[in-house]
């Protein structure tokens, strides 16, 4: 259950930030005639998202055993690829969210109610489909056939809203930077075990093989139905006498995603193009030196649009110590 509360968590909370960030942005500019289509955008991508999920669920009952095996492991393959590069990515852009959705919604204000409804739709709808995929192939992984792992999901989509709400009022500050790593390496950990799970799918549907060879069996000592066993598998997807490919495929995936998750955000192939941007933000900050620096006050308090510098004194924070590292909601 605390898997399935954890992305409910994660993947909701990210979801209210993007709509706290176009409500805010609205308000503050004195654009609320514009709240009505990106609230129908919303509407429409969560709409979109949960009938994705009842589509997955109920679809796939008419199939024959293997067809359900081989679609849940695929699936459960793809929704582990979609969340690691979610993860890679909110860690990468965080920084830029706000500003790319202010330039999507300045630019969706100009062309009309339309371009305002799809701007809100793209937004949310990406993280709602993501979240409904993987949530099904969590709950599936699960298969405890209690509600459980549905409970945990929707406690942590509310705790997600309610986390937003608080955001917009200012009455709440949390250190996002630290929030989405931590809980993004969790994620990590819970999407290996999905991965892990849907591999046993692919075998039992006779796409893979070696579903005979086990690498070990636990059961005697780590009961499935026992109270610890249920936990490890509701949190980890834990799995008492896994194959050996599963272990395999786990421990492949589960080392270098974590090794290259904590690894500075300046490492690898986009090394070279931060250091550039950097370097450019230095020489602008240098060459605006002097100049007033127009700033915005926040929103009600401000807890999402909180931050009343410009581009140059943002930029000058994120070269040295990355974006991120002050909490939502500080002024200072």
């Amino acid at each position: 259950m605390f898997g399935n509360y954890l992305i409910g968590l994660r993947e909701g909370l990210e979801a209210s930030l993007v709509v706290c960030i176009l409500i805010a942005y609205l308000v503050k500019t004195e654009r609320r005639d514009a709240l009505r289509p990106i609230w129908i955008g919303i509407g429409v991508a969560c709409g979109l998202a949960l009938g994705f999920g009842c589509a997955l669920t109920f679809g796939s009952q008419e199939l024959t055993f293997k067809a359900q095996e081989a679609l849940g492991g695929s699936l459960s393959i793809v929704a582990v690829a979609l969340v690691t590069w979610m993860v890679f990515w909110m860690r990468r852009t965080a920084r830029h969210l706000k500003a790319e959705l202010h330039g999507r919604l300045d630019a969706a204000l100009q062309m009309g109610t339309g371009a305002l409804v799809a701007t809100a739709f793209l937004a949310v709808g990406r993280e709602g489909l993501e979240t409904a995929l993987f949530v099904w192939a969590s709950v599936r992984a699960s298969n405890d056939g209690t509600p459980g792992p549905l409970i945990g999901v929707l406690l942590g989509l509310l705790t997600a809203i309610a986390l937003g709400w608080l955001f917009y009022k200012g009455t709440v500050r949390i250190n996002l930077a630290k929030f989405f790593t931590w809980t993004g390496a969790m994620l990590v950990v819970v999407a290996a075990g999905v991965l892990a799970y849907g591999v046993h799918d692919l075998q039992e549907a006779e796409f893979l093989g070696g579903l005979q060879n086990k690498a070990f069996d636990i059961s005697a000592t780590i009961p499935p139905d026992s109270w610890y066993g249920t936990l490890l598998k509701g949190v980890f997807n834990f799995q008492p006498d896994p194959t050996v490919v599963q272990v395999t495929v786990w421990l492949l995936y589960l080392i270098p995603t974590l090794a290259f998750f904590f690894a500075p955000v300046g490492f690898g192939p986009g090394k070279g193009k931060v250091n550039a941007t950097h370097e450019q933000a230095s020489k602008a900050a240098h060459s605006d030196a002097g100049r007033p620096v127009a700033t915005a006050g926040p929103v009600r308090d401000g807890g999402v649009d909180g931050d009343r510098t410009d581009g140059d004194g943002e930029r000058l924070r994120d070269g040295a110590r990355g974006a991120g590292s002050r909490p939502v909601g500080d002024e200072g």
